[in-house]
């Protein structure tokens, strides 16, 4: 009689647990970012990343310690995914002295050097070739490692893309682009703005190794990541991504949405990254229910110490506002 094949889960329980513990943090922080906003504890600009928490996850569990990442001002998600503590994250949110920018970047300029992430940037692509800067730094260092930068659909129309993709390619570096695509450059389609719609296809004119994927899928980008840094590793320069995703949020907090209908957002939600992950996980008994339960307990504790951290820390006193300008300490042209 011949033996029943069982199937086994493509990766090892703890690679699942993170992709569920780092994508549920996210969703978690973010919804809690949401009302603290409509509260009016957190001001200014504030763009959610809910939806396209497998962007961040899936590509962490790809690289390595020591590859830099950089990416637009829907920043709040990489950070978290790289083990920056939810509390800096918060009180940078809130404008307080703990933050990880120190209160000065907001929502939209997280930034911890310790674990890699250089950054969100406010200036649409402005980031793309900053990322391949970062890239040749490690190529010229002989480090090893790489850069990875994820920038919005509405980038790709920038020049300094198309620049950054020649010079990249020409000087083979180690470079991963990521185009995080979720249909809509702030309120507009992308449909409506190029001809051409398959995004991935920009960075074939340069002959550049190019693919689309389903971002909506923690295992999917896992696994194109790891295919583009083993490129990148070997000394054969970059790669274009692009995340086929969806964000479930308007472009800000101040977004109507009435460019997309709901039946379009409850669409994408039936394709929801972490259920797609916990269905895995229970299906292959990588985790039971209650272990789930006991990751949720922690999050929920998690998002609400950061939001206690955040109320209890102070603002920048107003001399901070001198600091950080300039690398030179002792800068002679700042009057007080």
């Amino acid at each position: 009689m011949a033996k029943k094949e069982t199937k086994a889960p493509k990766y090892s329980k703890e690679t699942y647990r993170y992709w569920y513990e780092s994508m549920q943090l996210q969703r978690k922080f973010e919804e809690k970012c949401g009302q603290l906003y409509g509260m009016q504890k957190i001001k200014g600009f504030c763009h959610l990343y809910i939806g396209q928490e497998a962007c961040s996850s899936g590509s962490k569990s790809a690289l390595i310690e020591g590859d830099k990442y950089i990416t637009a001002y829907r920043d709040h998600g990489i950070p978290l995914a790289l083990g920056t503590s939810p509390n800096a994250i918060m009180a940078e949110l809130y404008g307080k002295i703990t933050g990880a920018s120190k209160g000065k970047g907001g929502s939209m300029h997280i930034f911890d050097k310790s674990v890699g992430f250089v950054g969100g940037h406010g200036i649409v692509g402005a980031q793309i070739p900053l990322g391949a800067g970062l890239g040749f730094a490690e190529k010229y260092n002989k480090t090893g490692n790489l850069a990875i930068c994820y920038f919005g659909d509405g980038a790709v129309r920038q020049g300094a893309l198309h620049e950054t993709f020649n010079i990249a390619m020409t000087w083979k570096i180690p470079v991963i682009f990521v185009v995080e695509n979720n249909g809509y450059a702030m309120g507009t389609s992308v449909a409506r703005t190029s001809n051409v719609t398959d995004l991935y296809t920009i960075g074939e004119a340069y002959d550049m190794p190019s693919e689309p994927v389903d971002a909506m899928d923690v295992e999917a980008v896992h696994e194109a990541v790891s295919r583009a840094a083993a490129r990148a590793r070997a000394g054969e320069g970059p790669t274009f991504l692009e995340f086929r995703t969806y964000r479930y949020r308007g472009h800000s907090m101040s977004d109507p949405q009435k460019y997309r209908s709901k039946e379009e957002v409850e669409a994408y939600k039936e394709r929801d990254p972490i259920e797609q992950v916990k269905k895995t996980i229970l299906e292959y008994n990588i985790l039971t229910q209650a272990e789930l339960d006991e990751i949720d307990a922690k999050i929920k504790v998690q998002v609400q110490e950061s939001v206690d951290f955040a109320e209890n820390s102070p603002f920048p006193p107003k001399e901070e506002a001198y600091k950080d300008v300039y690398v030179q300490e002792d800068y002679p042209f700042i009057e007080e």
